[in-house]
């Protein structure tokens, strides 16, 4: 009998000893709340920091400023593409305005002349002046639009690929559908 009191008494001490009974060492709590850990927390805590302000300083805002940066100049380059272009259909169109003053004045001279014969050569050569500046203009137009739609889907693209790495490096998590949406809802107004 003594032996099983004995295992009996065991069997109780195993378990309260499982469950932290009174008897053993005092139940520990939270170790974040403990005192005795806060220097060794507090440490971790300014090395885990650094090392985040690091990665950030020295790898993902770098990255990010040159996106931009290149983004930028492609941007800017565009832009004055496109203004050489508009100053081009400027001056082709002067030149236009000037062919056709030269060409008024030459039929008024000539037509006193010869009126018939001359006529047909002025009208042919008015016809063809109008259709090539009317071609130059057409195609300097053509290519202002094609720079300001390029221009445009390219600050579109930056903001969007910009807004998903902001994202990403702020820890969140966002899908690109949702992005776009917000973005191109910035973009109209």
């Amino acid at each position: 009998m003594a032996t099983e009191h004995e295992a009996a008494e065991m069997a109780h001490g195993a378990a309260e000893a499982a469950h932290g009974g009174s008897h053993g060492a005092e139940a520990v709590g939270m170790p974040q709340l403990d005192f005795s850990t806060y220097p060794n927390q507090i440490f971790w805590l300014l090395v885990s920091l650094v090392v985040i302000y690091w990665v950030l300083a020295k790898v993902a805002l770098p990255r990010i400023a040159s996106v931009l940066a290149d983004r930028q100049g492609t941007i800017s380059g565009d832009l004055a593409s496109a203004e050489e272009f508009k100053l081009k259909a400027k001056e082709a169109e002067a030149a236009y305005e000037k062919a056709l003053a030269d060409a008024r004045t030459k039929a008024q001279a000539i037509v006193a002349e010869a009126r018939a014969d001359i006529q047909k050569d002025v009208d042919a050569a008015i016809v063809k002046a109008d259709a090539e500046i009317a071609a130059k203009t057409a195609e300097s137009q053509a290519k202002i639009a094609e720079i300001e739609a390029g221009s445009r889907a390219a600050v579109e693209a930056v903001a969007k690929e910009t807004a998903l790495e902001i994202v990403a490096a702020l820890g969140g998590k966002a899908d690109q559908a949702s992005v776009a949406a917000a973005v191109d809802e910035r973009l109209k107004g």
